[in-house]
């Protein structure tokens, strides 16, 4: 997977080095750009769109600054930027919630292929079952028992339809448990909750709930990752604590309203990619849980395709609504 990765970076950086976007490049950006984060500040959206913003400033030499535009789990800022122009001054950074929700709502205001076009995905990260240091629990088996006993029953999401909320719906299902969620507007306000004790279990992105695991503020039980991660190595992946079936991993994606120039779209990429490959991005995205990546726009086209219906079925299945 890394080598993988090396390799579309390295072809991403090559292409930096062509003729192609020439006349883009000598008036593009001319002004300061918008990133519309359509989810809370601290969240893991907020952090990747803080980390690339800041590099693509220095790249580019414009302002690329950080718009959050949080509820209606991401509807509200996806919309905005839906109805942005189509000149490469807005950009949106989202997660899968984007395409997701449109298996979730009844009716959304945008939709997630006609109305966008897909630039990159940029990093991937598990998610984590964290709880509060009070819950007695030490490993996902103790705190099964407890919610069975009904304890500790309370789960703050990060919305409804997220990536975290369907890892908590897929973990109820498989073992059959009787829990009530408690949606937050974002990944940093569900963190908070769960740090201050309110909702004290949480499936979290690794991002939101790195800084709180290191400072033990949260209890980190495990990883939804295919294997353990570097930076909690003393973890177990949610198969190995007893649970299969659990692999998700949450990618964080950048998208242009649909109509904006190719060279545009061309270029992006290849600053983006050249963002997320530099040493200092790339050392604070590890360190926080982060894997680097550089997935082109088809191939990130061809991710959506698979994960609409993919997602579609979770969804009637554990029969979740707004």
């Amino acid at each position: 997977m890394r080598n993988w990765i090396a390799i579309s970076i390295g072809f991403a950086l090559l292409l930096g080095g062509t003729a192609q976007g020439q006349t883009t490049k000598d008036s593009y950006p001319s002004r300061p750009v918008r990133i519309i984060v359509p989810f809370a500040a601290g969240g893991p959206g907020d952090i990747f769109a803080r980390l690339i913003g800041q590099k693509l400033s220095e790249q580019l030499g414009q302002q690329f600054f950080i718009e959050n535009r949080p509820g209606a789990s991401g509807n509200i800022g996806t919309a905005v930027a839906a109805r942005a122009p189509a000149d490469g001054y807005t950009l949106m950074v989202g997660s899968s919630a984007v395409w997701i929700n449109a298996s979730l709502y009844p009716q959304i205001p945008y939709d997630p292929v006609k109305d966008f076009e897909p630039i990159i995905i940029g990093a991937t990260s598990p998610e984590v079952l964290v709880v509060h240091p009070s819950v007695p629990a030490r490993s996902v088996q103790e705190l099964v028992t407890l919610v069975r006993a009904g304890k500790y029953t309370n789960f703050a999401i990060a919305g409804v339809g997220t990536p975290p909320h369907l890892s908590t719906e897929l973990f109820k299902l498989s073992l059959k448990l009787d829990i009530v969620m408690v949606p937050f507007g974002g990944g940093g306000p569900m963190v908070q909750s769960v740090v201050a004790g309110h909702t004290p279990v949480a499936f979290s992105t690794l991002p939101a709930a790195s800084g709180q695991i290191k400072d033990g503020l949260l209890r980190a039980l495990a990883v939804t990752s295919a294997k353990r991660i570097a930076i909690l190595p003393d973890v177990p992946t949610m198969e190995e604590a007893g649970v299969p079936g659990q692999v998700q991993e949450a990618p964080q994606c950048v998208w242009v309203p649909m109509g904006t120039p190719g060279d545009i779209i061309d270029l992006l990429f290849r600053e983006i990619a050249r963002a997320v490959a530099s040493p200092d991005v790339k050392k604070k995205m590890e360190a926080i849980g982060y894997e680097p990546a550089a997935v082109p726009p088809d191939e990130f086209k061809a991710r959506i395709k698979a994960d609409m219906p993919k997602w579609a079925k979770v969804i009637r299945d554990a029969g979740i609504r707004p």
